[in-house]
């Protein structure tokens, strides 16, 4: 007896439904299999790692010197913070004091605000004139101490006026930095040439070298000294006026036709002076010389016309 047609129409239903399933399910433990082998790898170079820049647990400033390092290595300006900056703050400040009497006095409180600040007097400059008295006063202060003692010292009388500058040398100290580093090394490499030379015109050549090269080394090292000693300490120039005392404002240059042409004459009466001077330094030595040349050429004329014969008149027939 055979089978319906229908019947094997739902057998081989079936039969395709199973086979489906079985691939199905093949496929989904190989995923599996997959997705835990890639998450085990993943967790191993996190833990490799170490904890991400923006997680709780990282240290505060590891993702900074990566970012300057690659900076570097691409070739991009170093980025730096401010307070990683190298700058030079220098300030002016004029303050007139009420009392001429009291100029002294402030003077030393201002000396006292400058050592206690850490710093020390670089020049003190005092006059005594009645209501005319005036103290100036240089002193250096520690950089991070600049705008405290500034604002200090401007309290001490009326202040007329301040000028703050800064200067800002971090690549020049950056620059100095390398460029010292590489001298360096190229002196101890003369010092190591120098020990190997055997004949004494090896040692002569090698030794001029080293001198050279350690001359370089040591002007380097004075501007880093330098450049350190002004970035550590600023300069604040404090003039202190009596009441009476007036204020001594720089002028500034003129300019356009008629400056130039005063500035024209001054040169033509400058030059004309420095003429004269040296003409006037010339007419002795031109007296003392020049009179006894002349006579000696006027007596050698002389004898020559009195040495030659006189000229003989002849007659034609």
């Amino acid at each position: 007896m055979g089978i319906p047609r229908r019947g094997w129409r739902v057998a081989a239903g079936v039969m395709a439904a199973g086979i489906a399933v079985a691939i199905g399910l093949a496929g989904c433990s190989a995923g599996d299999d997959a997705g835990s082998d890639s998450g085990g790898a993943v967790q191993r170079d996190t833990a490799a790692e170490g904890p991400a820049a923006g997680a709780p647990g990282a240290a505060p400033n590891e993702a900074a010197p990566d970012a300057d390092k690659a900076g570097e290595v691409g070739g991009a300006p170093v980025r730096f913070q401010v307070d990683q900056r190298s700058i030079i703050y220098t300030g002016s400040l004029t303050v007139r004091v009420k009392k001429a009497a009291d100029v002294d006095a402030v003077a030393e409180r201002a000396i006292a605000t400058a050592t206690g600040a850490g710093g020390f007097v670089g020049s003190d400059k005092r006059t005594s004139d009645g209501g005319h008295t005036q103290a100036a006063l240089t002193l250096r202060v520690p950089a991070d101490r600049f705008t405290a003692v500034v604002d200090q010292l401007a309290e001490l009388g009326e202040e007329e006026s301040r000028s703050i500058d800064t200067q800002d040398v971090t690549e020049e100290v950056v620059d100095l930095d390398a460029r010292l580093a590489s001298q360096q090394a190229s002196v101890n490499r003369t010092r190591t040439l120098l020990a190997q030379a055997k004949t004494i015109a090896e040692i002569v050549s090698v030794e001029g070298e080293l001198a050279k090269r350690e001359a370089e080394l040591a002007s380097l090292q004075a501007k880093k000294r330098r450049l350190g000693d002004l970035t550590a300490l600023s300069t604040i120039t404090l003039m202190l006026l009596g009441p009476d005392a007036a204020i001594v404002a720089e002028e500034e240059p003129e300019t356009g036709f008629l400056a130039g042409l005063a500035a024209g004459w001054t040169a033509f009466l400058v030059s004309m002076e420095v003429l004269l001077t040296i003409l006037g330094a010339l007419l002795p030595w031109t007296i003392a010389l020049g009179v006894p040349a002349y006579l000696g050429y006027r007596l050698v004329r002389w004898l020559n016309r009195r040495r030659r014969p006189p000229a003989q008149v002849t007659t034609t027939p």
